[in-house]
């Protein structure tokens, strides 16, 4: 069984204390993208958490998503309104509200190569 950190909370913990969640593609969210995803928190001063999350279309395709996770939900939005992304809801989202179940999307996969400011490296967009 893996352990975790005593700093890193329960997922479930998470999903209580920081309900407001705000969902990007994985690939998005490294090298310079996570840099401006830093950047732009801590130059506003909003706390958020990072968890990740396996997405599952009706196609069978699945990806993994990053979310980032919000106590504030003035915090989320504007997060939201920068970045773009996917309103997360952990209890509607999840299997069954399980903190470590999947995330069923509806519809056919389509890959997201740019959102926002953000764009998928070039090493990254085989």
């Amino acid at each position: 069984m893996v352990k975790r950190s005593r700093g890193i909370p329960a997922p479930s913990i998470i999903d209580r204390e920081m309900p407001h969640q705000v969902a990007l593609p994985d690939d998005l969210c490294t090298g310079r993208n996570y840099t401006l995803i830093r950047r732009f928190l801590d130059e506003r001063g909003m706390s958020c958490r990072t968890r990740a999350a396996i997405a599952i279309w009706e196609d069978g395709k699945q990806e993994q998503w990053r979310l980032h996770c919000f106590a504030d939900r003035e915090a989320a939005a504007a997060f939201l309104d920068h970045f773009g992304g996917v309103v997360f809801a952990p209890k509607r989202d999840r299997e069954n509200g399980r903190a470590r179940g999947v995330w069923h999307r509806q519809g056919a996969y389509e890959r997201i190569l740019e959102m926002g400011p953000l764009s998928v490296p070039e090493a990254l967009r085989s």
